[in-house]
């Protein structure tokens, strides 16, 4: 048996529950992970709610990182005792979770188990945000939002080390301080960002924003881009972007606009293990900084719900199962 998290109908954070289930077996191709941490995702509030369509009951969690503890068979490359990661695993709120091979990265010596839970899904979506969606040159000017924030924080550090001149949007003192010393150039208040922007550079507008934010951001981020500049929408914390007129992209200046996500830059082994092999040895050598905001109990996942829905948090939160049994 084991401790799980579940949701047995759509809504807030209540609904999750810790529950007593049966430890999966693994199947053909699968590994049997015992969970060392789980990354906690905005994708896990909007399936939990009802945003997305899951099934219910539900357990959330795509991100975790674990030790193998049993293949299935026809596994060749993973072994019991080894270490692992994903972003695109199923079922993470829980001691125990399968995972198929395919989607397993190898977790480097020197990275530590919290390191590697906290950085598949935001790690590898900076990795393809900045060298896939839109690849960034030395010094070209970049706005990302929520610096502060577990992908802003990486994407800045990430940047830094590209060459780019870094600007980025936080709500408060205290994370403008964390955006600061991951090595922004120059941090914004959300508050008429675009006309700060223009400000500092010289009218221009920087090359390319970096949005995740989505809906309170949107319309001042296609104000802040130069001539031919792309917007990279990425998510949605605030809210999806209403529709809108593609004239918009004319009159601002032959604008680009994409809206990526990170499964369709993990299309195969060779790309999962380019992208988190360059973010995880970053993150072992101390190149890249990861910072966890928050590690809760596997119990209490729906505070730790409750704290990144309210945006009271910075970095990343992890859930921590207990493992008694």
């Amino acid at each position: 048996m084991m401790q799980a998290l579940r949701a047995a109908q759509a809504g807030g954070p209540d609904v999750l529950k810790s529950v007593e289930t049966e430890r999966p077996s693994p199947g053909p191709g699968q590994l049997l992970v015992k969970v060392a941490a789980a990354g906690v995702n905005f994708i896990d509030t909007y399936q939990r709610s009802g945003v997305y369509t899951v099934q219910y009951p539900f357990i959330p969690g795509s991100e975790m990182a674990g030790t193998v503890e049993a293949v299935g068979p026809g596994v060749k490359d993973y072994s019991p005792g080894d270490r692992v990661a994903t972003a695109e695993g199923t079922n993470c709120y829980a001691e125990y979770t399968l995972l198929d091979q395919d989607k397993a990265l190898p977790v480097p010596d020197g990275l530590d188990d919290a390191s590697a839970a906290a950085l598949p899904l935001q790690g590898m979506t900076a990795h393809y945000l900045i060298n896939s969606t839109y690849r960034v040159e030395p010094g070209q000017t970049v706005l990302t939002h929520a610096g502060a924030g577990g992908v802003g924080l990486l994407l800045i550090q990430l940047l830094k080390t590209r060459g780019a001149r870094v600007l980025t949007t936080v709500s408060t003192d205290v994370k403008e301080t964390l955006a600061r010393s991951a090595g922004a150039d120059e941090v914004l208040r959300y508050t008429n960002f675009a006309t700060t922007v223009l400000d500092i550079t010289d009218g221009v507008g920087v090359d390319v924003v970096y949005d995740g934010v989505g809906k309170d951001t949107f319309d001042d981020s296609l104000k802040s881009l130069r001539t031919r500049g792309t917007m990279v929408l990425f998510g949605g914390a605030s809210g999806p972007v209403p529709p809108f007129d593609p004239q918009r992209l004319n009159t601002g200046g032959s604008l680009f606009l994409t809206r990526p996500t990170l499964a369709d830059h993990l299309l195969n082994a060779q790309e999962r293990r380019w992208r988190s092999a360059e973010i995880f040895a970053a993150a072992a050598e101390g190149s890249l900084a990861v910072r966890i905001g928050g590690s809760y109990p596997l119990s209490d996942a729906a505070q730790a719900h409750e704290d990144l829905a309210a945006r009271r948090t910075t970095g990343k939160l992890l859930l921590v199962p207990a493992h008694e049994n």
